[in-house]
């Protein structure tokens, strides 16, 4: 169960990145895979379609990565999690009476 809120949180998490990120031309996500010790890129739709498989059948697939992706258009979680926490705070900082609560989205890992 525990699990399982983590990953809706993930979820949550990569909306908010995808909308702040696009924009910029940021493609996706960057993750260290184990299996191959390779990065793969991985664009906003495939991560969230990933996530929402492991909800529902508890792992993912193996999916092909992007044929040729520049490194330049995606970004790591954290740095994804480090550039929300910013614009939060920048926010918080314009918002009248506005107080540093610290990163909304930092992980707690």
């Amino acid at each position: 169960m525990e699990e399982r809120a983590g990953v809706l949180d993930d979820l949550a998490e990569l909306e908010v990145f995808r909308t702040l990120l696009e924009p910029t031309g940021i493609k996706g996500i960057v993750v260290d895979c184990p299996d191959c010790d390779e990065e793969h890129h991985v664009d906003w739709a495939l991560m969230q379609a990933n996530l929402r498989q492991l909800l529902e059948e508890g792992q993912t697939g193996r999916h092909e990565p992007p044929f040729d992706p520049d490194p330049d258009d995606y970004v790591s979680w954290d740095y994804a999690s480090g550039y929300a926490d910013g614009i939060a705070a920048v926010a918080e900082r314009e918002e009248p009476g506005g107080e540093g609560r610290g990163g909304r989205h930092a992980r707690e890992d």
